[in-house]
């Protein structure tokens, strides 16, 4: 489980979208960035479809690739 916070871009508040981590400022929730993904779509269609910035998008993205190199590796 990653620790959101620690990411600048995104906050969680109680009450704001049943405490779910969203971008900072907004109501869109964390996860909608890696489902679209996984749904193909792209930072560029993300970013337009959810009035985010790419730097933003960029952020999370780079906080949750870190953190898995952190991950403990079992077997």
């Amino acid at each position: 489980m990653l620790d959101w916070s620690q990411c600048p871009a995104v906050e969680s508040v109680p009450g704001n979208v049943s405490g779910a981590w969203v971008f900072r400022g907004t109501r869109m929730p964390v996860q909608t960035v890696f489902d679209n993904l996984e749904a193909g779509m792209s930072l560029q269609e993300i970013t337009q479809v959810f009035d985010v910035k790419p730097e933003e998008v960029k952020a999370v993205l780079r906080f949750a690739s870190k953190s898995l190199e952190k991950a403990p590796t079992y077997g």
